[in-house]
């Protein structure tokens, strides 16, 4: 190509333009390559120069240092989210073709001597001192995260490093384009309706739409969540949801009907082999104990002694509530066998006959509008500010909605939202980050922008989406993501919002803005029916509350086999056992159902396998003990009292990373976090009771 060509070229890349923000309709997969590699190659270079400073301080060389890695995030950030939400093979191709160079590109500053150096050199003169407390704890972990990426390592061993690195960033990738291609790939047609009695009208309603835009008649089954859920907990054919659940627990395995096809089962693990070779490299006997270098608990050991802790009040609490289920299933539904697809249909059956509560019904209160309006609400009354939507704004979907956060009529935020399951689009539920709070060369405030992102079941002709209530919580637990990322006072972007945060506090916002949901008070605030606009009956209110911690212990078991399984696979990691015999072992003491031979579970677990929760799926309990507890300050008041809610502000949402966890947590509670909140509330202990 002529070089002019390619300039002209590169100066018309929508990546490479500073914008406020991304210019999603502009990106194309020709784009990404060439804006990735150009950024890095003068970032290579502008640092080559910050380091012919041999007297380097916090505006000659950390100021430059952030404005380029800044770029850098600004280019892959919309990049990396457009991989996950509307992904096509073109897209996924030159995503997937810069990991190994952004990795290597990391991995090579991670391992800089001379600026390991630099950055020693601001430590120990005496103008560290009159730096902020940001900047500080920016350098302090900066020092950390030279360690931790093998900058003390000889050529050899920094090398095999950087390959590990590289490899495995790219092992995350195919993990994840596995599931979704696995996920992809399955569907069934049912012509008679007849064959999915049972079904609510928003599920056979979304089955009937996605056959259509197949331009197939009848009604399409997917493994996408919200149809897989409403099959497994509402369909009568037996047969039926044991086809789809062997379906869904067999995704990218070599088991079940795809059997092979998208199978994660070497990528597992050969990720775990590496992962272990990579701490024995650092110095850390197993990969547990190096992810442990970042976090608040100190140990593997205190790990598992946490983890176990809990398994000990919520296992006789899962085993009284399976045997419910097991009776009931054998009474009241004909089932003297009860099977693991059969586990969820029964359940509900049990909590209607339990509470009269009609789930398909509850849903009709929860138009995700409305929802939406409480939250927000919600949001104003206990931080300050306002949250108005944003028109005009680049969006990658029509799906998607962009909004501006607000505060004394200022704006101090932006984020977007993307709520709705769809195809090409990775399942689950998260916030990203677009740009993190920073402060710019001239002053000025870089404000902080967020993604939201869920999978729920779309709007169905002129009837909104409507959440079931796990949807409500799980947009909460989301939203408090974004008020952490969002709120924060803090402007160095290494430790503004989530960033610099312990990976097993980070769940603690998300965690804590849940309680509100199921508050008497709020849900008043988030209800009201879809087509009336008449509030939420009192008596389904009562006994939706009366219902809360309706197989709670099983929920919490759940959880911890989970984060066991995580755990024990990296703490106790050897290439001489398999992972199935690592889980199957596990199940032995947790759990409280046998599970079929065919469950494939960890060739799906994307959290630990493609979402950096490797070691680190404890933090979801670890954190839920912080949150129960912080929230439990807010019962000894009032939910909405401006003192505490204050406080909580301060001491967490503002601060971010810039400073441990644990005594930001202090500062709020004034004391040590208690396990006792967290059992109460999941109904396992009473009110007063001690652990």
């Amino acid at each position: 190509m002529n070089p002019n060509v390619a300039e002209s070229s590169l100066l018309q890349n929508p990546l490479l333009r500073e914008d406020v923000l991304p210019n999603f309709s502009a990106i194309k997969p020709e784009h990404i390559e060439p804006a990735i590699n150009k950024i890095i190659a003068e970032n290579i270079l502008a640092i080559e120069s910050l380091l012919e400073n041999k007297t380097p301080d916090w505006q000659t060389l950390i100021q430059p240092l952030h404005n380029l890695n800044d770029r850098l995030d600004k280019a892959w950030a919309p990049v990396s989210h457009m991989n996950a939400v509307v992904q096509d093979d073109a897209l996924r191709a030159a995503h997937d073709a810069c990991l190994p160079v952004l990795s290597n590109y990391h991995t090579r500053l991670g391992q800089n001597a001379d600026l390991f150096n630099a950055f020693q050199f601001i430590k120990s003169d005496k103008s560290f001192a009159s730096l902020s407390v940001a900047q500080k704890k920016t350098i302090d972990n900066a020092l950390r995260d030279f360690r931790l990426s093998g900058v003390d390592l000889d050529a050899e061993k920094k090398q095999r490093f950087s390959d590990i690195s590289s490899r495995l960033s790219e092992l995350s990738s195919t993990f994840s384009n596995n599931v979704l291609d696995a996920t992809r790939a399955w569907s069934k047609l049912i012509v008679d309706d007849g064959d999915l009695s049972g079904l609510p009208e928003t599920a056979l309603n979304l089955a009937s739409a996605q056959a259509s835009a197949k331009q197939q008649q009848g009604f399409l089954l997917t493994l996408d969540a919200p149809c897989y859920i409403a099959v497994m907990t509402y369909a009568d054919s037996r047969e039926l949801r044991k086809e789809m659940y062997e379906a869904y627990v067999t995704r990218a395995s070599e088991c079940g009907p795809q059997a092979g096809s998208f199978d994660n089962s070497s990528i597992i693990e050969e990720t775990l082999s590496l992962r272990f070779e990579l701490a024995q490299l650092l110095g850390f006997s197993d990969y547990a104990e190096y992810s442990l270098a970042t976090r608040m608990a100190k140990s593997p050991q205190q790990v598992a002694d946490f983890l176990w802790s809990l398994v000990e009040p919520s296992k006789p609490a899962a085993l009284k509530e399976m045997d419910e289920v097991r009776q009931f299933a054998s009474a009241q539904c004909g089932l003297d066998e009860l099977r693991n697809w059969d586990v969820a249909w029964v359940s509900e059956k049990l909590r209607e006959s339990s509470y009269a509560i009609d789930q398909e019904k509850l849903r009709e209160y929860f138009p995700l509008p409305r929802v939406l309006k409480g939250l927000f609400s919600v949001i104003q009354q206990l931080f300050s500010v306002e949250i108005i939507r944003e028109h005009g704004v680049e969006l990658w979907h029509k799906d998607a909605e962009a909004y501006c956060t607000f505060r004394d009529g200022k704006i101090i935020a932006r984020f977007y939202i993307d709520l709705y399951a769809r195809d090409n689009k990775r399942g689950g539920a998260w916030m990203g980050d677009c740009r993190s709070r920073r402060l710019l060369d001239d002053g000025s405030i870089q404000l902080p922008v967020a993604f939201l992102v869920c999978n729920f079941m779309p709007p169905s002709g002129e009837k909104p989406c409507l959440l079931t209530f796990s949807d409500v919580t799980t947009l909460f637990h989301e939203f408090g993501h974004g008020m952490h990322h969002m709120l924060t006072q803090v402007d160095c972007a290494p430790v503004s919002g989530i960033n610099g945060v312990e990976w097993d506090a980070v769940e603690l916002p998300s965690q804590f803005l849940e309680n509100w949901c199921w508050d008497s008070s709020v849900i008043p605030m988030i209800s009201s029916h879809y087509k009336t606009d008449e509030p939420l009956p009192i008596d389904m209110l009562e006994k939706m509350l009366a219902a809360k911690n309706f197989q709670s212990g099983l929920q919490m078991l759940r959880q911890l086999e989970f984060s066991l399984f995580d755990f024990l696979l990296h703490w106790k990691y050897s290439e001489a056992q398999s992972v199935q015999s690592v889980i199957d072992a596990l199940r032995t003491k947790v759990a409280v159902m046998p599970v079929p031979s065919f469950n494939r579970f960890q060739n799906s677990f994307s959290h630990i396998f493609a979402g950096g929760y490797a070691a680190g799926y404890y933090s979801y309990k670890w954190a839920e003990v912080l949150s129960a507890d912080a929230f439990a300050a807010f019962e000894e008041s009032d939910i909405f009292d401006a003192t505490t809610s204050h406080r909580f502000l301060a001491e967490i949402l503002e601060k971010g990373g810039t400073d441990d966890a644990m005594n930001l947590f202090r500062n709020f509670r004034g004391r040590e976090p208690r396990v006792d909140a967290l059992l109460r509330h999941a109904g396992l202990i009473e009110q007063g009771d001690v652990v």
